[in-house]
């Protein structure tokens, strides 16, 4: 489901006082933007912007916060001298040798005998996920495009079975890729994924159709267990499912049987003769319960393949890799403090030796509470100088492309843009930073901790040509791209997920500190700050014409979604509501079903006036999020939970769903509390994540009293992430405060995932004290929200 990318409204409000120093000084000065020469596409710009007088203050360090000091420092571990901001130099930076690459696969080699299988990418999340899969069976696989011919597969030799990835496309879309017709009886076994699924239905003579219900999520479908594809499966399994398209009973090709099903769709077929098999669901990854075994069933009893195969000592490749390219020249690597660039920066250490590897640590201003002071700590577990520079002011005041007519980053309000100035301006600032320390450009390679799933979310080609642009990461912007293509980059970790970086990790000697690290996103909290540059923006949600059913596209849309998610208070008169409360019914599982029935309390929705960031059907969505509330104590999380799951299928323009702690909300929420990058709303949420993430670590006495545990090996992320939204204030009166969502996540394979459930995955307890402690300790907040969306629908990050 591709939504267009439009801006958020946005908002500004009080200021807050941080401190991280003891006596911090900001004198009155003037911030120039980046002078730079840009590719010849952008031209030559330059543009200035005066940032206005910060009175010189002290701030003393109280049982609060953070900083307020500007772009004015430049340290390393060492501890050497103090030096001044490189931005105020106004020194001019060029391009000029600073670029940087990715080495491709090797072609795959023709032989004459051989165990491998064949993966046609055609733009799934989770392509390199399959690959991953079969080679931790020990069976070689190698990935291929969307358009490699059965002929050309022959060809190569060694081939055992052939697998096809999903993709964000509808099989019916004027440019929907397709395959090649005789993969389909080459005599090798096929197992379609998803979109490979649909397409080989298409092409074995059925149809697929558009239905009017989406399934996104973890869902439970059953299966034929007697099929090879499911030996070994109980009846009833636990699956992935994101499509829009689907196949059923009518539209099942005739040369197929069906053998699993997800309520009135078909989840799975097979051609038991042809070995040829498909399954709608993603048996790749982590919320698939037993999709390994699948694989197994697929690889070896049906395919005939053998563990044959040995992973090479993933340690020792990399480093190869780092030698073969770097050579003789030198590294700078960039490091966030995160796991990824910590491990590359680790690799390159090894590899090369500290006298061959300069790290940096850039403050982009949208960092945690003495975050930067952090990182500089642990990364003196790699005896590596790191060199930091504070660039607040120049991120702040940055455009995309530094054209005099862009709006600069505490201007906008859309992600992707937000995403975009960032990572362009870490390339900008690189460049003074390395003029600064008198680096020669042609004699530095860029290194940078990139994983798979970054390229994969921002559909480079380096991980896959056909990928949906779920949301550009900043390692992976235009400007980074141009670098790679000169040939200047090195970025070993590219073909790695997350648990493999930890794992390598701790084969590196990394202390936990480091390796069981939550992941921090390199935009840092400038994409968990939603900004909204106008009070009261459009609603996108689309309606048809639904006769009896009166008030705007939100008032309307909120009274079907309150008939779906209250289905035990009577029968409706009206029949879009009545179809509403049955589909719902329908929906949930057996168990959550019972627990539907048996409600005798009200739940309300509101969706809000902003949009977040999802991924539906291998596509990206930009869609409205939606808020529950309930006066019903103990809060009954599983009910929540379940209908967190239902109202995304049967809701198209929503991808997530919240609820929000306190009193039931009783109205409408239409408008929304100008909100931008500004240090005074970054410093609020950096309150906010200090709290909350004090909770979950269970670091004060206070908490350990209480009994609260720290559950970071049970909760693998948890962003905290600041709406435009005042929930509580009077309708007359103007919308001024912010609200704080909560998003625990549970992953291993950081692709797809499950949202915390209190009581099951974390105490509720912590989860209440996180509530408390925001409430009571960060100014202007009006409500504290959990996020219960699952990954799909709803990203790990909201922007």
């Amino acid at each position: 489901m591709n939504a267009q990318v439009s801006k958020y409204p946005i908002l500004s409000f009080e200021p807050i006082s941080f401190s991280r120093c003891t006596q911090v000084k900001i004198g009155a000065r003037q911030s120039k933007r980046l002078s730079r020469n840009l590719p010849s596409e952008f031209q030559r710009a330059k543009r200035s912007r005066a940032v206005s007088k910060v009175s010189e203050h002290t701030m003393k360090r109280s049982g609060s916060m953070l900083d307020v000091s500007e772009d004015s420092q430049h340290s390393t571990n060492k501890a050497p001298p103090t030096k001044k901001a490189l931005e105020d130099s106004g020194e001019n930076v060029s391009m000029n040798g600073s670029h940087v690459s990715i080495v491709e696969n090797l072609p795959v080699e023709k032989v004459d005998s051989g165990e491998r299988v064949a993966i046609l990418d055609f733009g799934a999340q989770y392509g390199k996920v399959i690959d991953r899969r079969v080679r931790e069976l020990n069976v070689q696989s190698e990935m291929f495009p969307l358009n490699t011919t059965a002929k050309t597969l022959l060809g190569l030799g060694g081939f055992k079975a052939i697998i096809i990835s999903g993709g964000p496309n509808s099989v019916y879309a004027e440019d929907a890729p397709t395959v090649d017709p005789e993969i389909f009886s080459c005599g090798l076994p096929v197992l379609g994924i998803c979109y490979g699924f649909q397409l080989m239905n298409k092409i074995g003579g059925g149809t697929v159709s558009r239905e009017q219900i989406r399934e996104d999520g973890a869902c439970e479908i059953k299966i034929d267990n007697q099929a090879d594809l499911f030996h070994g499966l109980a009846e009833r399994e636990t699956v992935l499912l994101t499509h829009g398209d689907s196949v059923t009973n009518s539209t099942i090709s005739p040369n197929f049987k069906a053998i699993a099903w997800s309520e009135h769709l078909i989840a799975g077929i097979c051609d038991v003769q042809r070995k040829l098999y498909g399954v709608q669901f993603h048996p790749e990854v982590d919320l698939t319960k037993n999709g390994n075994k699948i694989f197994e069933n697929f690889l070896f009893p049906i395919s005939g393949c053998s563990k044959s195969f040995t992973i090479e000592n993933r340690e020792q490749s990399c480093i190869k890799e780092i030698r073969s390219i770097i050579g003789d020249k030198k590294v700078l690597v960039m490091v966030s403090g995160g796991v990824d660039s910590a491990v590359c920066a680790a690799l390159l250490n090894r590899a090369l030796g500290p006298g061959r590897v300069t790290a940096v640590h850039i403050d982009n201003g949208f960092m945690r509470h003495l975050e930067s002071d952090a990182v500089e700590m642990s990364l003196k577990a790699l005896d590596l100088p790191v060199h930091r520079y504070d660039y607040g002011t120049t991120f702040r005041s940055s455009s995309e492309h530094m054209l005099p007519e862009e709006k600069a980053l505490d201007e906008i309000d859309d992600p992707e843009l937000k995403r975009k100035i960032i990572g362009n301006t870490f390339i900008r600032v690189k460049d003074l930073i390395m003029n600064e320390l008198k680096i020669n450009h042609n004699d530095y390679f860029l290194a940078q901790g990139t994983l798979r799933p970054d390229l994969i979310e921002s559909a480079s080609e380096l991980a896959s040509g056909h990928a949906d642009t779920i949301k550009t990461h900043h390692n992976d912007t235009y400007l980074v791209r141009e670098l790679r293509k000169a040939g200047k980059v090195i970025e070993p970790l590219k073909d790695f997920h997350k648990d493999e970086v930890r794992v390598l990790g701790k084969d590196l000697g990394l202390p936990d500190a480091i390796v069981q690290r939550h992941p921090f996103p390199g935009p840092g909290l400038a994409i968990r700050i939603l900004c909204a540059s106008q009070r009261r923006p459009e609603f996108i949600l689309k309606l048809p014409n639904l006769p009896g059913c009166y008030g705007s596209i939100q008032e309307v849309t909120e009274k079907l979604i309150s008939a779906a998610i209250n289905p035990s208070q009577g029968i409706y008169e009206n029949e879009h509501y009545e179809q509403q409360r049955k589909t719902a019914i329908a929906l949930l599982s057996e168990k959550d079903r019972l627990l539907a029935n048996a409600q005798k309390h009200q739940i309300n929705a509101h969706v809000l006036p902003i949009r977040t960031v999802g991924v539906q059907g291998d596509a990206r969505s930009y869609s409205h999020a939606v808020a529950l509330s309930t006066d019903e104590r103990p809060v009954p999380w599983k009910l929540l939970f379940a209908y967190a799951g239902v109202i995304p299928k049967m809701f198209h323009g929503i991808n997530r769903v919240c609820y929000a702690f306190g009193e039931k909300i009783d109205r409408s929420i239409e408008d929304l509390t100008l909100t931008f990058l500004v240090p005074q709303t970054v410093r609020k949420l950096q309150m906010a994540d200090y709290f909350a993430n004090e909770v979950l670590y269970a670091r004060k006495n206070e908490h350990r009293e209480q009994g609260l545990e720290n559950v970071e090996r049970h909760i693998q992320q948890m962003p905290v992430v600041l709406l435009p939204v005042d929930f509580d204030r009077e309708r007359e009166s103007g919308s001024y405060k912010h609200s704080i969502v909560l998003r625990p996540f549970v992953t291993s394979d950081f692709m797809t995932g499950q949202a915390a459930i209190p009581g099951e995955h974390l105490a509720e307890a912590t989860v209440l004290e996180m509530v408390r402690a925001i409430k009571n300790n960060v100014p202007g907040i009006s409500r504290v929200l959990l996020d219960m969306t699952c990954k799909p629908p709803g990203t790990t990050e909201w922007e």
